[in-house]
Protein backbone atom coordinates (compact mmCIF):
# COMPACT_ATOMS: atom_id res chain seq x y z
CA UNK A 1 0.00 0.00 0.00
CA UNK A 2 1.57 3.38 -0.58
CA UNK A 3 1.89 5.84 2.27
CA UNK A 4 -0.14 8.45 0.04
CA UNK A 5 -3.19 6.50 -0.42
CA UNK A 6 -5.80 7.97 1.07
CA UNK A 7 -7.22 6.11 4.22
CA UNK A 8 -10.97 6.43 4.43
CA UNK A 9 -13.95 5.30 6.47
CA UNK A 10 -17.57 4.05 4.99
CA UNK A 11 -20.56 4.11 6.38
CA UNK A 12 -23.54 2.41 4.76
CA UNK A 13 -27.54 2.76 6.05
CA UNK A 14 -29.29 2.87 2.99
CA UNK A 15 -31.71 0.16 4.27
CA UNK A 16 -31.70 -2.88 6.90
CA UNK A 17 -27.55 -3.41 6.53
CA UNK A 18 -25.48 -0.92 9.08
CA UNK A 19 -21.92 -1.45 7.14
CA UNK A 20 -18.92 0.36 8.40
CA UNK A 21 -16.01 -0.53 5.88
CA UNK A 22 -12.20 1.22 5.64
CA UNK A 23 -10.31 1.23 2.73
CA UNK A 24 -6.28 2.59 2.00
CA UNK A 25 -6.86 3.52 -1.55
CA UNK A 26 -8.03 0.59 -3.02
CA UNK A 27 -7.18 -1.86 -0.10
CA UNK A 28 -9.53 -3.20 1.99
CA UNK A 29 -8.72 -3.30 5.60
CA UNK A 30 -12.09 -4.00 6.94
CA UNK A 31 -15.79 -4.19 6.21
CA UNK A 32 -17.94 -4.59 9.72
CA UNK A 33 -21.43 -5.12 9.09
CA UNK A 34 -24.72 -5.42 11.66
CA UNK A 35 -27.47 -6.91 9.47
CA UNK A 36 -31.44 -6.25 11.10
CA UNK A 37 -33.07 -8.86 8.47
CA UNK A 38 -33.62 -11.82 10.74
CA UNK A 39 -36.16 -9.04 12.49
CA UNK A 40 -37.64 -7.75 9.60
CA UNK A 41 -38.37 -11.44 7.99
CA UNK A 42 -41.28 -12.03 10.14
CA UNK A 43 -42.97 -8.69 8.51
CA UNK A 44 -41.82 -10.30 5.08
CA UNK A 45 -39.97 -6.88 4.16
CA UNK A 46 -38.23 -4.30 5.47
CA UNK A 47 -39.85 -1.98 8.16
CA UNK A 48 -38.38 1.40 7.77
CA UNK A 49 -38.42 2.38 11.37
CA UNK A 50 -36.88 -1.12 12.47
CA UNK A 51 -34.25 -0.34 10.25
CA UNK A 52 -33.81 3.10 11.56
CA UNK A 53 -33.66 1.94 15.60
CA UNK A 54 -31.68 -0.76 14.59
CA UNK A 55 -28.61 1.28 12.22
CA UNK A 56 -28.81 3.39 15.69
CA UNK A 57 -28.11 0.91 18.13
CA UNK A 58 -25.54 -0.93 15.65
CA UNK A 59 -23.59 2.58 14.72
CA UNK A 60 -21.28 2.98 17.38
CA UNK A 61 -20.30 -1.22 17.96
CA UNK A 62 -20.08 -1.39 13.91
CA UNK A 63 -17.24 1.76 13.84
CA UNK A 64 -15.85 0.60 17.16
CA UNK A 65 -15.05 -2.92 15.35
CA UNK A 66 -13.64 -1.93 11.71
CA UNK A 67 -11.56 0.23 13.23
CA UNK A 68 -10.41 -2.31 15.35
CA UNK A 69 -10.05 -4.86 12.45
CA UNK A 70 -8.49 -2.58 10.35
CA UNK A 71 -5.79 -2.15 12.94
CA UNK A 72 -6.28 1.31 12.71
CA UNK A 73 -7.07 4.73 15.03
CA UNK A 74 -10.10 7.20 14.21
CA UNK A 75 -7.48 10.07 14.32
CA UNK A 76 -5.23 8.22 11.20
CA UNK A 77 -8.10 8.94 9.03
CA UNK A 78 -8.27 11.15 5.86
CA UNK A 79 -11.72 11.05 5.41
CA UNK A 80 -15.60 10.19 6.67
CA UNK A 81 -17.66 8.78 3.52
CA UNK A 82 -21.54 8.62 3.84
CA UNK A 83 -24.20 6.87 1.57
CA UNK A 84 -26.52 10.24 1.38
CA UNK A 85 -28.87 8.14 -0.61
CA UNK A 86 -30.71 7.00 -2.40
CA UNK A 87 -32.56 4.67 0.02
CA UNK A 88 -34.86 4.93 3.29
CA UNK A 89 -34.77 8.14 4.32
CA UNK A 90 -34.90 7.51 8.17
CA UNK A 91 -32.10 4.98 7.79
CA UNK A 92 -30.47 7.40 5.83
CA UNK A 93 -30.45 10.10 8.22
CA UNK A 94 -29.14 7.67 10.85
CA UNK A 95 -25.81 6.89 9.15
CA UNK A 96 -25.63 11.02 8.18
CA UNK A 97 -25.60 12.24 11.45
CA UNK A 98 -23.39 9.76 12.62
CA UNK A 99 -20.97 10.58 9.83
CA UNK A 100 -21.32 14.22 10.53
CA UNK A 101 -20.83 13.89 14.07
CA UNK A 102 -17.64 11.81 13.62
CA UNK A 103 -16.39 14.10 10.71
CA UNK A 104 -16.67 17.16 13.33
CA UNK A 105 -15.15 15.40 16.36
CA UNK A 106 -12.01 14.63 14.42
CA UNK A 107 -11.82 17.21 12.17
CA UNK A 108 -11.84 15.12 9.05
CA UNK A 109 -13.79 15.77 5.32
CA UNK A 110 -16.58 14.67 5.36
CA UNK A 111 -18.22 13.00 1.70
CA UNK A 112 -21.64 12.32 1.38
CA UNK A 113 -21.72 9.61 -1.91
CA UNK A 114 -24.16 8.13 -4.08
CA UNK A 115 -25.04 4.51 -2.76
CA UNK A 116 -25.53 3.48 -6.52
CA UNK A 117 -22.37 4.81 -7.58
CA UNK A 118 -21.12 2.99 -4.37
CA UNK A 119 -21.77 -0.37 -5.81
CA UNK A 120 -19.91 0.15 -8.78
CA UNK A 121 -16.58 1.68 -7.06
CA UNK A 122 -16.92 -1.48 -4.70
CA UNK A 123 -15.39 -3.53 -7.66
CA UNK A 124 -11.97 -1.51 -7.65
CA UNK A 125 -11.19 -3.58 -4.17
CA UNK A 126 -11.00 -6.77 -5.79
CA UNK A 127 -10.36 -6.06 -9.49
CA UNK A 128 -8.09 -3.05 -9.37
CA UNK A 129 -8.38 0.53 -11.02
CA UNK A 130 -12.12 0.37 -13.07
CA UNK A 131 -11.81 1.37 -16.65
CA UNK A 132 -12.85 4.56 -18.30
CA UNK A 133 -15.85 4.03 -19.39
CA UNK A 134 -17.50 0.96 -17.12
CA UNK A 135 -21.07 -0.37 -18.41
CA UNK A 136 -22.55 -0.88 -14.91
CA UNK A 137 -25.72 -3.80 -14.09
CA UNK A 138 -27.05 -2.74 -10.95
CA UNK A 139 -29.58 -5.04 -9.77
CA UNK A 140 -30.74 -4.87 -6.14
CA UNK A 141 -33.86 -5.16 -4.27
CA UNK A 142 -34.22 -1.10 -4.80
CA UNK A 143 -32.74 -0.84 -7.93
CA UNK A 144 -32.42 -2.68 -11.43
CA UNK A 145 -30.33 -0.04 -13.73
CA UNK A 146 -27.99 0.33 -16.72
CA UNK A 147 -25.45 3.08 -16.38
CA UNK A 148 -22.52 4.34 -17.74
CA UNK A 149 -19.60 5.76 -15.92
CA UNK A 150 -16.94 7.54 -17.36
CA UNK A 151 -15.39 9.12 -14.20
CA UNK A 152 -16.84 7.15 -10.80
CA UNK A 153 -16.52 10.79 -8.79
CA UNK A 154 -18.60 12.91 -11.39
CA UNK A 155 -19.58 11.38 -14.35
CA UNK A 156 -22.29 8.45 -14.22
CA UNK A 157 -24.92 8.60 -16.36
CA UNK A 158 -28.26 6.40 -16.38
CA UNK A 159 -29.04 4.05 -19.78
CA UNK A 160 -32.10 2.59 -18.12
CA UNK A 161 -33.79 1.76 -15.29
CA UNK A 162 -36.91 -0.57 -14.01
CA UNK A 163 -40.24 0.85 -15.14
CA UNK A 164 -42.16 -0.75 -11.78
CA UNK A 165 -40.76 -3.61 -9.71
CA UNK A 166 -37.00 -4.31 -8.66
CA UNK A 167 -35.53 -7.99 -9.93
CA UNK A 168 -34.43 -8.15 -6.25
CA UNK A 169 -38.11 -7.39 -5.41
CA UNK A 170 -39.66 -9.59 -7.86
CA UNK A 171 -37.41 -12.40 -5.86
CA UNK A 172 -38.81 -11.35 -2.79
CA UNK A 173 -42.80 -11.85 -4.03
CA UNK A 174 -42.23 -14.83 -5.98
CA UNK A 175 -40.53 -16.44 -2.75
CA UNK A 176 -43.44 -14.81 -0.35
CA UNK A 177 -45.93 -16.10 -2.88
CA UNK A 178 -44.31 -20.04 -2.90
CA UNK A 179 -44.12 -19.63 1.15
CA UNK A 180 -40.36 -19.77 0.68
CA UNK A 181 -39.48 -16.80 3.37
CA UNK A 182 -38.08 -13.35 2.95
CA UNK A 183 -35.34 -12.44 1.39
CA UNK A 184 -36.11 -14.48 -1.84
CA UNK A 185 -33.38 -14.41 -3.76
CA UNK A 186 -30.47 -16.84 -1.87
CA UNK A 187 -33.59 -19.96 -1.47
CA UNK A 188 -35.00 -19.11 -4.95
CA UNK A 189 -31.27 -19.48 -6.03
CA UNK A 190 -30.51 -22.60 -4.36
CA UNK A 191 -34.01 -24.08 -5.59
CA UNK A 192 -33.63 -23.23 -8.83
CA UNK A 193 -30.90 -25.33 -9.27
CA UNK A 194 -32.53 -27.90 -8.71
CA UNK A 195 -34.62 -27.35 -10.76
CA UNK A 196 -35.75 -26.67 -14.91
CA UNK A 197 -35.02 -23.13 -15.98
CA UNK A 198 -36.94 -24.37 -19.62
CA UNK A 199 -40.05 -26.05 -17.69
CA UNK A 200 -42.23 -22.74 -17.67
CA UNK A 201 -42.47 -20.05 -20.25
CA UNK A 202 -42.37 -17.13 -17.82
CA UNK A 203 -42.43 -14.14 -20.12
CA UNK A 204 -39.40 -11.69 -20.54
CA UNK A 205 -40.97 -8.12 -19.74
CA UNK A 206 -39.92 -5.44 -22.25
CA UNK A 207 -38.44 -7.32 -24.76
CA UNK A 208 -39.83 -6.74 -27.89
CA UNK A 209 -38.85 -5.11 -30.70
CA UNK A 210 -40.49 -1.30 -29.95
CA UNK A 211 -39.79 -1.69 -26.36
CA UNK A 212 -37.33 0.54 -24.43
CA UNK A 213 -33.82 -1.14 -24.97
CA UNK A 214 -32.35 -0.72 -21.88
CA UNK A 215 -35.23 -0.61 -19.36
CA UNK A 216 -36.59 -3.24 -17.07
CA UNK A 217 -39.91 -4.61 -16.19
CA UNK A 218 -40.58 -7.42 -13.95
CA UNK A 219 -44.04 -6.51 -12.57
CA UNK A 220 -45.61 -8.75 -15.26
CA UNK A 221 -43.37 -11.45 -14.87
CA UNK A 222 -43.85 -11.52 -11.12
CA UNK A 223 -47.90 -11.55 -11.66
CA UNK A 224 -48.00 -14.59 -14.42
CA UNK A 225 -45.62 -16.65 -12.10
CA UNK A 226 -48.13 -15.58 -9.35
CA UNK A 227 -51.07 -16.29 -11.28
CA UNK A 228 -49.15 -19.78 -12.67
CA UNK A 229 -49.00 -20.79 -9.06
CA UNK A 230 -52.54 -20.42 -8.12
CA UNK A 231 -54.22 -22.18 -10.78
CA UNK A 232 -51.85 -24.97 -9.79
CA UNK A 233 -53.28 -24.31 -6.27
CA UNK A 234 -56.77 -24.28 -7.28
CA UNK A 235 -56.70 -27.33 -9.33
CA UNK A 236 -55.41 -29.09 -6.35
CA UNK A 237 -52.08 -29.71 -8.21
CA UNK A 238 -48.58 -29.90 -6.25
CA UNK A 239 -46.48 -26.89 -7.46
CA UNK A 240 -43.50 -27.60 -8.59
CA UNK A 241 -41.19 -25.60 -6.79
CA UNK A 242 -37.65 -26.35 -7.69
CA UNK A 243 -39.18 -25.78 -11.67
CA UNK A 244 -41.17 -22.82 -10.90
CA UNK A 245 -37.98 -21.18 -9.06
CA UNK A 246 -35.77 -22.16 -11.97
CA UNK A 247 -37.55 -20.66 -14.51
CA UNK A 248 -38.99 -17.64 -13.37
CA UNK A 249 -34.97 -16.38 -12.14
CA UNK A 250 -33.89 -17.35 -15.83
CA UNK A 251 -36.63 -14.77 -17.23
CA UNK A 252 -35.22 -12.49 -14.65
CA UNK A 253 -31.59 -13.09 -15.77
CA UNK A 254 -32.14 -13.58 -19.24
CA UNK A 255 -33.48 -9.82 -20.13
CA UNK A 256 -30.69 -8.68 -17.66
CA UNK A 257 -27.52 -9.93 -19.02
CA UNK A 258 -29.53 -9.78 -22.87
CA UNK A 259 -29.80 -6.18 -22.40
CA UNK A 260 -26.80 -5.05 -20.57
CA UNK A 261 -24.80 -7.12 -23.71
CA UNK A 262 -26.76 -5.04 -25.68
CA UNK A 263 -25.86 -1.56 -24.11
CA UNK A 264 -21.90 -2.80 -24.22
CA UNK A 265 -22.80 -3.21 -27.88
CA UNK A 266 -24.39 -0.01 -28.93
CA UNK A 267 -21.75 2.15 -26.41
CA UNK A 268 -18.74 1.02 -27.54
CA UNK A 269 -17.61 -0.57 -24.08
CA UNK A 270 -15.88 -3.51 -23.88
CA UNK A 271 -15.93 -3.71 -19.77
CA UNK A 272 -19.45 -4.62 -17.78
CA UNK A 273 -19.63 -4.42 -14.03
CA UNK A 274 -22.43 -6.02 -12.43
CA UNK A 275 -22.98 -5.11 -8.60
CA UNK A 276 -25.66 -4.97 -6.14
CA UNK A 277 -27.61 -7.34 -3.97
CA UNK A 278 -29.10 -9.61 -7.20
CA UNK A 279 -25.16 -9.69 -8.47
CA UNK A 280 -24.81 -12.47 -5.81
CA UNK A 281 -27.19 -14.56 -7.61
CA UNK A 282 -25.11 -17.76 -9.24
CA UNK A 283 -27.56 -18.38 -12.48
CA UNK A 284 -26.96 -14.44 -13.15
CA UNK A 285 -23.59 -14.92 -12.49
CA UNK A 286 -23.13 -18.00 -14.95
CA UNK A 287 -25.02 -17.04 -17.77
CA UNK A 288 -23.11 -12.86 -18.10
CA UNK A 289 -20.15 -14.58 -18.39
CA UNK A 290 -21.30 -16.77 -20.93
CA UNK A 291 -22.97 -14.16 -22.55
CA UNK A 292 -19.87 -11.45 -22.05
CA UNK A 293 -17.65 -13.61 -22.99
CA UNK A 294 -19.49 -14.58 -26.80
CA UNK A 295 -19.47 -10.86 -27.32
CA UNK A 296 -15.78 -10.28 -26.11
CA UNK A 297 -16.55 -8.26 -23.44
CA UNK A 298 -14.71 -8.42 -19.78
CA UNK A 299 -17.35 -9.17 -16.85
CA UNK A 300 -15.73 -8.07 -13.43
CA UNK A 301 -18.39 -9.06 -10.34
CA UNK A 302 -17.22 -8.61 -7.19
CA UNK A 303 -17.53 -11.48 -4.76
CA UNK A 304 -20.61 -12.03 -3.39
CA UNK A 305 -20.06 -10.03 0.39
CA UNK A 306 -19.30 -7.03 -1.63
CA UNK A 307 -22.84 -7.09 -3.48
CA UNK A 308 -24.97 -6.68 -1.26
CA UNK A 309 -25.35 -3.30 0.81
CA UNK A 310 -21.84 -2.66 2.35
CA UNK A 311 -19.43 0.32 4.55
CA UNK A 312 -16.91 -0.91 2.07
CA UNK A 313 -18.45 0.45 -1.14
CA UNK A 314 -18.91 3.86 0.35
CA UNK A 315 -15.42 3.81 2.28
CA UNK A 316 -14.37 2.97 -1.70
CA UNK A 317 -15.77 5.69 -3.45
CA UNK A 318 -14.93 7.96 -0.61
CA UNK A 319 -11.44 7.06 -1.19
CA UNK A 320 -11.99 7.92 -4.79
CA UNK A 321 -13.13 11.19 -3.70
CA UNK A 322 -10.47 11.85 -1.51
CA UNK A 323 -7.28 10.61 -4.41
CA UNK A 324 -8.77 12.38 -7.31
CA UNK A 325 -9.53 15.97 -5.43
CA UNK A 326 -13.28 16.07 -5.02
CA UNK A 327 -14.93 19.03 -3.00
CA UNK A 328 -16.15 17.59 0.59
CA UNK A 329 -19.44 17.47 1.74
CA UNK A 330 -20.51 20.68 4.63
CA UNK A 331 -21.88 19.22 7.39
CA UNK A 332 -25.09 20.99 6.48
CA UNK A 333 -25.02 17.54 4.40
CA UNK A 334 -28.51 16.10 4.52
CA UNK A 335 -29.72 12.85 3.39
CA UNK A 336 -31.43 12.52 0.14
CA UNK A 337 -33.82 9.52 -0.43
CA UNK A 338 -34.23 10.00 -3.89
CA UNK A 339 -30.75 11.23 -5.27
CA UNK A 340 -30.38 10.25 -8.68
CA UNK A 341 -27.25 8.87 -9.50
CA UNK A 342 -25.86 11.60 -11.44
CA UNK A 343 -24.64 12.78 -8.29
CA UNK A 344 -21.94 10.57 -7.49
CA UNK A 345 -21.60 12.76 -4.37
CA UNK A 346 -22.40 15.78 -2.39
CA UNK A 347 -19.98 18.58 -2.50
CA UNK A 348 -20.58 21.31 0.02
CA UNK A 349 -22.19 24.39 -0.89
CA UNK A 350 -20.41 27.46 -2.93
CA UNK A 351 -19.33 29.31 0.35
CA UNK A 352 -18.50 26.33 2.19
CA UNK A 353 -14.58 25.70 2.28
CA UNK A 354 -14.20 21.74 2.82
CA UNK A 355 -12.41 22.28 5.99
CA UNK A 356 -14.59 20.85 8.80
CA UNK A 357 -13.27 22.98 12.01
CA UNK A 358 -14.38 26.03 10.21
CA UNK A 359 -18.08 25.30 10.13
CA UNK A 360 -20.03 26.39 13.44
CA UNK A 361 -21.63 23.61 15.72
CA UNK A 362 -25.13 24.55 14.59
CA UNK A 363 -24.20 23.21 11.40
CA UNK A 364 -23.85 19.87 12.94
CA UNK A 365 -27.52 19.38 13.22
CA UNK A 366 -29.29 20.87 10.21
Amino acid sequence: MAADEPLVLGIETSCDETGVGIVHGTTLLADAVASSVDTHARFGGVVPEIASRAHLEAMVPTIERALKTAGVSAKDLDGIAVTAGPGLAGALLVGVSAAKAYAYALGKPLYGVNHLASHICVDQLEHGRLPEPTMALLVSGGHSSLLLSTDITSDVRPLGATIDDAAGEAFDKIARVLDLGFPGGPVIDRLAREGDPAAIAFPRGLSGAKDPAYDFSFSGLKTAVARWIEAKRAAGEEVPVRDVAASFQEAVVDVLTRKAVRACKDEGVDHLMIGGGVAANSRLRALAEERCERAGIRLRVPRPGLCTDNGAMVAALGAEMVARGRAASGLELSADSSLPVTDPHVPAHAHDHDHVHEISKENLYS
